[in-house]
């Protein structure tokens, strides 16, 4: 693999560069900077989804002709690099990310004329809705009914870990409308107005107190069948095919900024023995260790995105990233809390861009915080990031898919 920059794709990046210095404000910078979990603030969140937007670059991994860019895999990793290198808050992946390509890949032309064009705009905000109390890494589990009523599905039971829920306008579900044959058929994929009658919703409250994370009740929701993604009864199929892109991606530039924010704290943080921790050989082999595995990180990634680009399926390979990628998170986030030293320990939310409401917390009336905002945002990141090697699928499962799809065990 030749790691060296063409000129053309040394002039995107100056490109980049320059729409990224005109374009971030100082408000946006500090919500990309001090966000506690890989959802940002809401709000900021979505004013740089629609400057992005203006530009044509929302949602460039799309097909051209449904508002993508013509970008070569290494225009990606560089817009995708710069931009978190310049502190630009991440877009939900929900809408952009997830339900699009699902959209695109399965979506009738109505389909796709109606949700891609306002997913691009923000006027339609998806939420996830595949867990249930009862079925999570074991998705095929789930038994929210969908009753078959003419024209209609009526849809009852709940779902839950909905990340964004009160934010959300629409909700992509997994919805139970057959008990024949094996748990993974009888499966339809639905997508369901937020407005409609008969669903509540109730924050949950994480360990970091923030309010991101929802249950989603379901009493006899009426959803047209018009509002399926793919066949009836196969949901399955488009389940997996989404479940490809939640759990690739390009996690490597993130991970890398984030070992370089931990190297540069660790630099300021005395350790020890009155030096700079950095200098701790203990504490600096481990920090060695992690920023090793994120350039290995990145070579399996442009190996991943490059099967995708000649039209191959990824297969095992997006289970393996999901392990990789979210337990190097968890280490980087457990090395920035040791880096933090004492004042880490300190709970103080409003010195942070968190993705949600804070529950039950009052901030002193004269905005004091114990140290640097790095600080403060340490520990919120290392509660929320336990999550990542449940989410999408459990990495224990992961494994297992592994040794089936890989090892043949």
């Amino acid at each position: 693999m030749d790691y060296d920059w063409s000129a053309a794709d040394l002039d995107f990046r100056d490109e980049v560069r320059a729409f990224l210095d005109e374009k971030l404000t100082p408000e946006l910078r500090r919500a990309g900077r001090l966000a506690t979990s890989v959802y940002p603030d809401h709000e900021a969140s979505m004013q740089w989804q629609h400057i992005l937007h203006e530009r044509g670059w929302a949602a460039p991994a799309w097909p051209v002709e449904h508002g993508g860019c013509d970008w070569s895999l290494t225009q990606h990793y560089i817009f995708n690099r710069e931009s978190m290198l310049a502190g630009a808050p991440s877009l939900s992946p929900m809408g952009i990310r997830m339900v699009a390509p699902a959209i695109v890949a399965f979506g009738t032309p109505e389909q796709q004329a109606f949700y891609l064009p306002r997913i691009l705009t923000g006027e339609v905000f998806f939420c996830q809705g595949y867990s249930e109390p009862e079925a999570g890494s074991d998705l095929a589990a789930l038994t929210m009914a969908a009753v078959d009523d003419g024209a209609d599905f009526v849809c009852t039971g709940s779902k839950i870990w909905t990340t964004h829920a009160t934010a959300a306008n629409w909700i992509f579900c997994l919805v139970r409308t057959s008990r024949a044959g094996k748990k993974q058929q009888g499966i339809t994929f639905l997508l369901i107005d937020m407005t409609t009658p008969g669903i509540e919703i109730r924050p949950l409250v994480m360990t970091s107190g923030e309010q991101v994370q929802n249950q989603v009740f379901f009493d006899n929701v009426r959803v047209p069948k018009t509002n399926v993604l793919g066949r009836i009864d196969d949901g399955w199929t488009v389940a997996k095919y989404l479940l490809v892109h939640e759990r690739g991606g390009a996690a490597a530039p993130m991970l890398q900024v984030m070992a370089r924010d931990v190297a540069t704290a660790a630099a300021e943080q005395t350790g020890p023995d009155g030096n700079p921790l950095i200098d701790d050989a203990a504490f600096a082999a481990k920090l060695a260790e992690a920023r090793i595995r994120t350039e290995v990180l990145e070579i399996l990634e442009y190996r991943t995105l490059s099967a995708m680009a000649q039209g191959k399926n990824p297969g095992p390979a997006s289970s393996m990233l999901k392990i990789l990628a979210t337990e190097l998170s968890q280490r980087l986030t457990e090395l920035a809390l040791e880096a933090a030293g004492p004042r880490g320990r300190v709970y103080q939310p409003h010195a942070t861009a968190p993705g949600g409401p804070i529950a039950e917390f009052t901030p002193p009336a004269d905005g004091y915080r114990s140290g640097a905002d790095w600080q403060a945002v340490a520990p919120l990141r290392y509660f929320n990031d336990r999550a990542g090697s449940i989410y999408a699928g459990s990495n224990e499962i992961q494994r297992n898919i592994l040794a089936k799809a890989a090892l043949g065990l």
